[in-house]
Parts: C-alpha cells; structure tokens; sequence
C-alpha cells in the first residue's frame, strides 16, 4: 500500500482474507463493501463506476471476482489519480485469470496470495525452514522434538483453514470440510465460469483427493469418471482457479522437459483432502499406506506458505528421474542451487532410504545444495555433509540454522 495504487488479496475462501482486510479498513478509515452483499452485488453490477465513486478516494472491496465490470471503473479512477494505497481488493477466485480484471489492473496492482494459516502461525513462530535449506551452516543444532505420532496426525487431519482448526471434534471438522467443497463451488465457480451443470465438480475433487501426493494422470482420470479428456482439462483449470487444486510441476535438470512431465496432486489443505477420503485420526495413526500420502500433501503446503514470506524467492517442483526415482519436493532458487525433501511416515530413515536425493543430486550436480527426509523421528540424523533426515516439526519450529 506504501508504493502500489491497488492491493489484491487472493486465495481460498475462509483462509481469512475478508477478516485481515476489514481490520485494515477500519483501522485506516476506510470504506469496506463486500460483494457477497446482495445489496451491494447488485449496485456494482448495475453502476460500476457510481458504486465505485459512492466509496470516496479509498476503499476496501471484498470478493471483486463477482462484478468483473468493477475493474474498468477502478483502471479509471487509478489512471485519473495514481496514488499509492487507494484501493484493496481480494477474490477468492483467481482474478489475473479473467481477462477483464486482469487486463485492467496490469501495472497497478500488487497480487499478495493469502494461504490458509501456516503451523508456525498456529504457534506464534515465523518459519524460515525452507531458506535455512539453502545455508551451509543446517543443520547448525540438531534438531529434536517432543511430538509424538498422534500430534503429528491430528495437525495433518485438522490443515490450515482457521474455522476448521476451531473444531475439536473430528466429525464437527468433516462435517465443515463436506461443506466447504459444495459451497465453494456453488459460490465461486459461476463467476469465472458458465458451467451450467456443476455436479460433476465434488466428484473430481474427491478422486484427486484420494490421489493426493501421486501423478496426475489425466487418460486414467478421464477413463474413471467417464468425462471426456478436453472437458476434464477445462474442470481442472476451474478447480486451479478456485484455489482447491494445486498441483506441483515437476523438475528436471533439462528446462525444456519440465512443461511435459507429469504435475503431481496435492489438494489445497491436508485436512481438507484427508475428511474427503474419510480418513480418522485412529486409521490414520495405523496405516501409514493411507498418512503417507496426506503427510506429504501437508509437507508441500507448509513450504507453499513459507515461500510467500521467504527472504529468498524460490520455485517448487517434484522430481522423478527415468529410472523411477522421486523426491517429493524440490526448491530450486533463481540462480539454479537445488535442495530436495523427502517425505517418510515412518520413525526411522536409513542410507538406503536416500537413494532418490541421491539420484537428484546426480541430475542437479554442482547446484545441488543438500537432501532432507522429512520423517516421524524425534532428532536429526546426519547421513553426510548433503544429507539428513529430520523431524517433521522442523518445518515450524525455532531453528538456528542460518541464513541463506
């Protein structure tokens, strides 16, 4: 707001974004209308540029998806007066996606990506895990913890959204979570969309639910659900652009090959994708076969968040070499230094569980900086000078292991 005439918060729906901007307005006098009001959806939507005019110098506008029209007017007013701050607004659709919006506030607006709450957030803690990775000093103190399994697993089942995080009662959660894929796609998927026939949706979003953590593979996709593949491509652009589909590219040392390598599956929330499966925290403390894949999804979103506050920018990516080797998440910085996380369910990690960071650091060379197993451990392991296995707490907790 300092430099930019136009802030736009966007991310899922209930990641809190309408509670952090009408704590900006009120606590800087200024106006904030929601769209999700009938009243004013419905005045915007007749007279965008009187509605936008009726809110004075400055405003807060909450859900702007809904009367894309509102961005010509907002273009105008900020082209006529381009001051800094004059204007917030958030979707909880991706706006740059709808050409009107984004034609019109291109070189105006600064995009901020509100995920729903990091673990670190949850506990009052600033996580800097991810860039600690690229420092030659991690780990500068091993690193042990007191959580036990059944800590692990209910932070997995409970994820990020706050009002999901709020309820004690597991059934209570999944009962919140059923709501919240048919809510948000009645509600959302219209504005950026003319789907006139929605059921097909939940029932996409619950197949990439129960293949969280693994390759999308869209004939098999196709062939499952009887959609036909260009239309199965289109929901999936939806369900991308209403943030409940994340997938994760994957990385290789050869550019040119990354577009045409299989993204893999991972669900905007571990919560979220673990009551959609109806996984409880009882079979998921047992059957690491049906944790694994949630413990992953949770490990990827966790980095996802640290990113958007990180000091040092840096991309996201699988790895999965042609010998079948795979690594769960790669962070690769611009000036091309590589690090490797690997996911394990399990207390314990030998050398041989390595194999795949290994095979990562053949492809990576000299850019490859170190290999971690994140694991259900209770101290760090150090397997050489690149490569560790590490609790899985570490991803939140106080670390000293430098900066990068």
């Amino acid at each position: 707001m300092g430099d930019t005439p136009v802030v736009l918060v966007i991310g899922p729906r209930q990641s809190g974004k309408s509670t952090l901007v009408t704590r900006i307005a009120a606590d800087r006098g200024i106006p904030y209308r929601t769209l999700d009001d009938a009243t004013a959806l419905a005045a915007a939507g007749s007279d965008p540029s009187g509605f936008l005019r009726g809110l004075g110098d400055r405003a807060v506008i909450d859900e702007v998806q809904r009367v894309p029209e509102l961005a010509l007017a907002i273009k105008a007013s900020v082209d006529r007066h381009r001051r800094p701050g004059r204007f917030i607004l958030t979707g909880s659709t991706n706006v740059m996606t709808v050409p009107m919006l984004s034609d019109s506030l291109a070189g105006r607006v600064e995009v901020i990506y509100l995920n729903p709450l990091s673990q670190g957030e949850f506990v009052g803690v600033r996580e800097t895990f991810a860039e600690a990775l690229f420092s030659p000093l991690f780990p500068a103190a091993a690193h042990s913890t007191a959580m036990t399994r059944g800590d692990l697993v209910l932070r997995v089942l409970t994820g990020g959204f706050p009002e999901a995080a709020t309820r004690r009662s597991e059934p209570r959660r999944h009962s919140w979570f059923d709501s919240y894929v048919s809510t948000v796609i009645q509600r959302d998927v219209r504005d950026i969309s003319r789907i006139a026939e929605l059921s097909d949706l939940p029932r996409i979003v619950l197949m990439l639910a129960q293949r969280t953590g693994g390759l999308l593979n869209a004939s098999e996709l196709s062939r499952t659900t009887g959609i036909a593949a260009t239309t199965l491509s289109r929901y999936l652009d939806i369900l991308k652009a209403i943030f409940l589909f994340q997938p994760l590219p994957a990385w290789s040392a050869n550019v040119g090959k990354r577009l045409v390598k299989a993204p893999k599956i991972h669900l905007v929330d571990s919560g979220l994708a673990g009551a959609l499966c109806g996984l409880d925290e009882a079979t998921a403390a047992e059957r690491g076969d049906r944790f694994g894949p949630l413990l992953e999804t949770f490990v990827v979103q966790e980095i996802r968040k640290q990113r958007t506050w990180s000091r040092l920018p840096y991309r996201k990516y699988h790895y999965r070499s042609s010998a079948g080797a795979e690594v769960d998440c790669v962070l690769e910085t611009a000036d091309g230094r590589v690090v490797g996380i690997e996911v394990k369910g399990s207390a314990s990690a030998r050398a041989t569980d390595f194999r795949a960071l290994r095979s990562l650091r053949d492809d990576a060379g000299e850019n490859f900086i170190r290999g971690v197993i994140l694991f259900d451990g209770r101290q760090t392991v150090v397997f050489g000078d690149d490569l560790a296995a590490v609790p899985v707490d570490a991803l939140w907790a106080p670390l000293d292991g430098g900066s990068a």
